[in-house]
């Protein structure tokens, strides 16, 4: 079928131009695309913008063009794939810098350039077949990861089913429903590797945009009528001579129970809101609620509204509530950092979304770029020098740095206002708390004339509204909770007892610890996803960790199917390293310095969320599992 080539011109003004001239190479089959003066020189905290002069900019798009038509109309096949070393080349080329050694495998792994990844799972084997068969796999949650472990486990051939809280596939994204709901991660590296969409909306797609993407996922690959909906896990034991969890559930119809070879949690970290502990909470005589748990049927027009907390939810619904509302009075205990992305909110130019659509290896190169971009991404600029001398607001130099440029792109949103700034900068190190992405929507709603910001402690809530600390009353029709969730509560309130019937929640005692983020002692044959220690704060994207997850687990499974073993937990010195080593690494970034609190930090101070690292290290940890890093285990009875 033919294609139209009206768009082209409307097309290659809206492309990034790197990954065109990539695309380009694999469409002529020469390297010679790959000039020195075309390089690019990116901006930090910029829109790609390469650094081209105009002119030369011209003669890309002049020359693409040219190679376009040529291919689309059929006079000039697709050329050879690269050689190995050409794709090298193509990807510094791309990323605007020389690739670092040992990032190499890593880059061409996530790239994928002949459609194949190591997180495709390998079980072609017959004798692997026939033992993939005689497992039984829980999978908890139906969420992004939930849906992406059962796509796994549907290739390698392992019988499963899913259990899933909610009506719906979708997790967060079907849950979340407040007015401005979106995502925080550009949806070209927020989509699984081998699901992309060459239509997303914008750059930054809203709730129902990406609750679409998960259902028709779902759908493609078979995975919803798998799923048990409205279907909880209440408790499961590990069953020790018959090596295999015995599970009860709470569904509609009542109480059930069923057994699984093996768990695989799928639950997330932010599914469970927290209210905090105010003094009156419960006596407000009008309507509260939590945003994650937002009242639809609550209209909000002409009311007067109040807003506790302004974390990642209250930066997105606020403004979008605030022109409907009589009054919006929005509580903050410490403000958070936003960083500057002006095109947040913008849609993807429709040229754009043709040429990942029409020209090959384009969408791949996109992808590549942004993957690069935030690989280590801001990691050196949130990382701690042990010997900094300089204020507490900062964890070193390159965080000082870092600090002031964000801080200006605030000011310069409201000059004429420098109290609003002075209360809106936070005092804590970038990084140190979530961070959030800004195009100054958040400081415009908050100049609005029908829009207060206050600081003063909250003293207690009463029938009418809220007093703070300088005794102070304000009266409300509405309150809204924007206070996050409970983070640190992983798998609550999931009861599990593993050997000997120890209770997992016991044995973290507050302070939850896995290896890898996925398995712990003690636990076998539990492998957790979005586990302890697995958020990344400002380097990749959630969804890429999931992925080298869920080949591990799948790995994991591989192990048991291969060595005949029923059983498999880690060696408890394995899992105490890993975890000093985490430790080690979590004190020296911002989020772990002592003057910041967040969710990141468990009731006991320690930080239980954040990986450290760079993301090549846990791509190259989750490669496979490796067998002398636990404790493998015959059944002790036959199955009954």
């Amino acid at each position: 079928m033919a294609v139209d080539l009206a768009p082209l011109d409307q097309a290659l003004e809206s492309a990034h131009l790197p990954a065109l001239i990539a695309a380009m190479v694999h469409l002529t089959g020469d390297p010679g695309w790959l000039r020195p003066e075309w390089r690019p020189t990116y901006t930090p905290l910029s829109r790609g913008d390469t650094g081209l002069p105009p002119e030369e900019e011209a003669k890309i798009r002049a020359a693409a063009k040219v190679a376009i038509e040529n291919y689309l109309t059929g006079k000039v096949p697709l050329a050879r794939a690269p050689s190995p070393e050409v794709a090298e080349k193509m990807m510094s080329f791309v990323a605007g810098a020389e690739i670092p050694e040992g990032y190499g495998d890593f880059l061409r792994d996530e790239l994928a350039l002949d459609g194949h990844s190591s997180k495709d799972p390998d079980w072609k084997a017959p004798e692997l077949k026939a033992a993939a068969r005689r497992l039984n796999v829980l999978i908890v949650g139906a969420g992004m990861s939930g849906l992406l472990t059962a796509i796994r486990l549907s290739q390698a051939g392992v019988p499963f089913e899913i259990v899933d809280k909610n009506a719906d596939v979708g997790g967060t994204w079907y849950e979340n429903t407040y007015p401005g709901c979106r995502v925080d991660s550009s949806n070209h590296i927020y989509s699984y590797s081998f699901e992309p969409n060459h239509f997303w909306p914008q750059h930054f797609s809203t709730q129902p945009v990406l609750l679409d993407y998960f259902r028709g996922v779902a759908a493609r690959y078979g995975i919803r009528e798998k799923v048990r909906f409205q279907t909880t896990v209440e408790e499961m034991a590990w069953d020790e001579r018959r090596a295999l969890w015995r599970v009860r559930l709470r569904t509609p119809s009542g109480v059930e129970h069923l057994e699984a070879n093996a768990v695989v949690t799928a639950v997330g970290q932010l599914n469970r809101p927290r209210f905090p502990d105010i003094k009156g909470r419960e006596r407000f005589g009008g309507v509260a609620f939590h945003s994650a748990e937002w009242r639809h049927d609550v209209d909000l027009a002409g009311k007067r509204v109040a807003v506790i907390g302004t974390g990642a939810s209250a930066y997105q619904f606020a403004p979008e509530i605030a022109p409907k509302v009589a009054s919006l009075t929005v509580f903050q205990r410490t403000p958070p950092w936003g960083f500057p992305v002006p095109h947040y909110h913008e849609d993807v130019p429709a040229g754009m979304n043709w040429l990942m659509e029409h020209v090959p290896y384009y969408d791949k190169w996109y992808r590549f770029w942004m993957f690069w971009m935030v690989t280590d991404g801001l990691l050196p600029m949130v990382a701690a020098d042990p010997d900094w001398r300089g204020p507490p607001t900062a964890v070193g130099a390159a965080n000082m740095m870092f600090r002031e440029m964000i801080a200006e792109a605030i000011r310069a949103q409201a000059p004429d206002r420098p109290d609003l700034v002075e209360k809106v900068i936070p005092s804590y190190p970038p990084g140190g708390k979530r961070a959030l992405l800004d195009n100054g929507v958040w400081m415009a709603a908050l100049k609005r004339d029908n829009v207060e910001l206050v600081t003063e402690p909250i003293a207690e809530i009463t029938e009418a509204g809220v007093v703070t600390a300088d005794g102070a009353e304000r009266t409300f029709d509405v309150v809204i909770y924007g206070t996050g969730f409970h983070a640190s509560k992983f798998l609550w309130p999931m009861r599990i007892k593993g050997r000997g019937g120890a209770d997992l929640h016991e044995t973290w005692d507050g302070d939850p610890r896995a290896y890898l983020g996925m398995t712990t002692p003690g636990f076998p044959n539990l492998f957790m996803i979005y586990g302890p220690n697995t958020n990344i704060v400002v380097n990749g994207s959630i969804i890429f960790f999931s992925e080298c997850s869920v080949r591990y687990i799948v790995g994991c499974l591989k192990l048991l199917a291969e060595t005949g073993a029923a059983a498999m937990e880690p060696k408890r010195e394995v899992h105490d390293a890993f975890n000093a080593k985490v430790d080690a690494g979590n004190k020296l970034m911002a989020w772990g310095c002592p003057q910041v609190t967040s969710w990141y930090k468990s009731e006991k101070g320690r930080v239980t969320q954040n990986w450290p690292f760079a993301l090549v290290d846990y791509w190259r940890a989750t490669l496979a599992p490796n067998p002398d890093d636990f404790v493998l285990e015959k059944a002790r009875v036959l199955a009954e």
